[in-house]
């Protein structure tokens, strides 16, 4: 069998199962280790036998709803590779923006400073705490998760991208506000999907995609609620807290911040799609010392 008989056939089998066609290439350029442009120019090459074994069976466990990331175990973000398997969210490309959005900030309000302390709250992967340290090595970054196999593979990802992190295991904020610990930046893409969602979620998530980073409550606020409540005691009096949101609930967190943080600029940002999807708080002593 050649290469591009091989993806004929991926492409109709995926196709009748109501999966992405698109799929089949992913999977089958990770199988030969090839780039695009390499796999593209082997495209008449004969595929050998054991390969296209792994490749069937690849394409078969993506038909019954496992996510491609996970079967090859990794996902590219912000031009890395993370690894991921089902202890994990698989990394989105929404977050790049919430990095991209948190270095601007950063950049600005603490442009003189040179040990800046950051939490990335509900880790999974690592890829946010990761991601600011590599593009911003003075950042001093601690990253937190409840699960431990959770945590055991975002420092396995810390360890192959050369980051130095300090990871915790703990239930969001309370490690620091036992430890008294405080933050100039707070960051957390915390799980804020509605549970009345589940009824027309694709399979390929609700199945395979852990559901406790994906649920919180009836109103996916849960999470927020609970963050609001604790962040006034782990931030400095100068600080950046961002938080990646659900579509449609960037007013609701940022009522929370408003209420734990009366005086600080709260900014709601839409990502390259135009939807609402981060909220971020400035606090400042200024604002903090001001009168409303």
């Amino acid at each position: 069998m050649k290469v591009y008989e091989a993806l004929n056939w991926a492409s109709s089998f995926l196709k009748e199962k109501n999966r992405d066609e698109n799929a089949g290439e992913l999977l089958l350029r990770h199988y030969l280790k090839q780039s695009r442009s390499n796999f593209l120019a082997s495209i008449r090459d004969e595929l050998g036998a054991a390969v296209f074994a792994d490749f069937e069976k690849a394409i078969h466990l993506h038909a019954d709803g496992m996510p491609v990331q996970y079967i090859i175990g990794y996902e590219d973000f912000y031009g890395r590779s993370f690894q991921v398997n089902e202890n994990v969210l698989i990394p989105r490309p929404e977050t790049e923006e919430l990095i991209y959005h948190t270095l601007e900030r950063i950049n600005k309000h603490f442009s003189t400073r040179k040990a800046i302390e950051v939490a990335d709250i509900g880790t999974g992967s690592g890829a946010i705490a990761i991601t600011l340290k590599l593009e911003k090595a003075e950042l001093v970054v601690t990253a937190t998760d409840i699960y431990a196999p959770t945590i055991a593979l975002a420092e396995e990802n810390a360890r192959i991208l050369g980051a130095d992190i300090q990871f915790v295991q703990g239930d969001l904020l309370q490690p620091f506000i036992a430890s008294g610990k405080c933050f100039d930046v707070v960051l957390s893409n915390p799980p804020y999907i509605p549970v009345g969602d589940k009824e027309w979620m694709s399979e390929i998530v609700l199945e395979h995609e852990p559901h406790r980073a994906l649920f919180a409550g009836v109103d996916g606020l849960d999470l927020y609620k609970r963050l609001a409540e604790e962040l006034p005691s782990i931030v400095k009096e100068e600080a950046i807290i961002g938080l990646e949101v659900g579509v449609g609930q960037s007013e609701a967190v940022a009522a929370l911040l408003k209420q734990a943080f009366p005086h600080a600029k709260i900014e709601i940002i839409h990502d390259i799609n135009g939807k609402d999807r981060m909220v971020f708080a400035e606090i400042s002593k200024q604002r903090n010392g001001s009168t409303s």
